[in-house]
This record gives structure tokens, sequence and C-alpha cells, in this order.
């Protein structure tokens, strides 16, 4: 399925950056500036620095590529009957944000009537870009990476946002695989999937996540190399559910794949 979607052009990918450019411009002054917080109808946090970088990318679409459609996280759908559909997510990892932790990463993801092809991962204050356009390769800062080659669980490096996101089955059955793997790191959000895309880790498991968390890393994580499915092993669409598997190698995400699908 992802092998058929080699169709962005290189101005989609240039207007990809000039959104990510557009979001680190409204976000970089609020870091660590003690911005007021306020909490959404499901009790996550999300502050002035979220809605304007949203609002800065969807006023470049509107403008520049009005014939495209957006979903945002904070501000919702335009349009999103499209072909070509961006998906916003202006701080991803809001919870590190507000406490001044680097780990939050601005998410521009491009879906093809439905499919995730595009995805730029833009962490702002490192000035991190990772970008991953499925048959075409993804780069760090314009540098081509690749996840790693590990291939036996024993060593592999395991990441997710936390056990607190997964619901008590699901939370049992990822303890059991983690407790096969090198070791386990915790929080990170989108960030740990771009970490998937450079070596850094070999698979991340969550659960819960919308559609605004996985259409830009799934692309970044495919086009490093690995692979990124549902818990089912089936491609992630618009319509995916949120439990998620991205790994390095083949090896480690059946293993991963053969104790998440039974939950």
């Amino acid at each position: 399925m992802w092998s058929d979607f080699v169709l962005v052009s290189p101005e989609q990918i240039a207007f990809a950056k000039k959104l990510a450019d557009a979001s680190a411009a409204v976000i970089r002054p609020y870091y660590r500036s003690g911005l007021t917080i306020d909490d959404k109808s499901d009790a996550s946090p999300v502050t002035q620095a979220d809605r304007e970088a949203e609002l800065a990318m969807r006023a470049l679409i509107n403008a520049e590529r009005p014939q495209d459609g957006i979903i945002g996280e904070e501000f919702g759908a335009e349009r999103d009957d499209a072909d070509w559909v961006w998906v916003l997510d202006p701080v991803d990892g809001t919870k590190a944000f507000i406490t001044g932790r680097p780990l939050f990463v601005t998410l521009i993801g491009l879906l093809y009537r439905g499919v995730p092809v595009l995805g730029v991962v833009n962490q702002p204050i490192a000035n991190e870009r990772w970008i991953g356009v499925v048959g075409q390769g993804c780069t760090l800062n314009d540098q081509a990476v690749t996840v790693s080659q590990i291939t036996e669980l024993s060593r592999a490096r395991i990441g997710t946002t936390g056990p607190q996101y997964f619901a008590p089955a699901s939370r049992e059955a990822f303890m059991q695989f983690q407790q096969g793997g090198r070791f386990t790191v915790y929080g990170g959000d989108g960030y740990q999937y771009a970490l998937v895309a450079t070596g850094g880790l070999d698979v991340v498991i969550e659960e819960g996540l919308k559609l605004h968390d996985f259409a830009a890393v799934a692309p970044v994580v495919i086009a490093a190399g690995g692979i990124m499915t549902d818990w089912q092993g089936e491609p992630l669409t618009r319509t995916s559910s949120g439990r998620v598997i991205a790994a390095a190698t083949p090896e480690v995400y059946q293993a991963a794949l053969n104790i998440m699908s039974k939950v």
C-alpha cells in the first residue's frame, strides 16, 4: 500500500518546510516564558502557543494551497474531503513544553486520500527537523537517516509515552513485551518516533493516539526504513484506531505484533 503513494512533489515538501518555519517562529518566544495554561474538555493542557502556531499554519495553507484540506488539533477541519489534507499538531507534547523540556515537537502530516504520505517532525528549540516522504526517504536537517538494524528483541530499546496511557489489558500486554527488551524509556510523545527513524529507539508502542498524533510520524518512520501499523498489522490511515506499533526491523515489529494483536 505504502509503495503506491510516491506522489509527493518537491513543491509540497518545500511548503511543508514553510509550515514548520512558521510554527517555530510562533512557538520559540513562548518557550519557558511562564505562559498561561488552559485545560481542554478532555483535561489535556493547551497554551496560546498551540493556538497561534496552528493559526499561522492554517493561514499559510488557506493563502497558498486553498485547494488542500486541513485537520488541526486545536481548530478542527476545513475542506477535509479534499484529496490532499494537511494534519497539524502545533505542539505535540504540551506537558513537556509547559515544563520547559525540549522534547515537544510540531507535527505536520500530509494525507493523500486518507493515507499519510509526508510527515514533518519539527523541534524548534533544538532546531531538529525530520522530514519523511514515503518512497523518497527520510532526512534529519537535510541529512539522510535510517532506522537501526537491531533484529533481536533482547537488544531492542523500547519507548512509549507512559504506561498510564494504556487501558488495563493493553498495559499488561505491553509490560509482557517490554520484559523481553533491553530497556524501556518513557516520555517523548511524537519525538520518540523521530528517534526510531534515526536509530535511537527500536520500537514504540502506544494506544489512544488521534490522527494528528500519527499522521506525521508514520511517514517519517516508514521513509526511514521502518514499519508502522496498527496493532492488527494494518497500515495507518485517517480512520485508524490509534493503537500503533513503530519498529525499526521486521523481527522486532513481529515480536511486538505477536503480543499486542491479542489485546
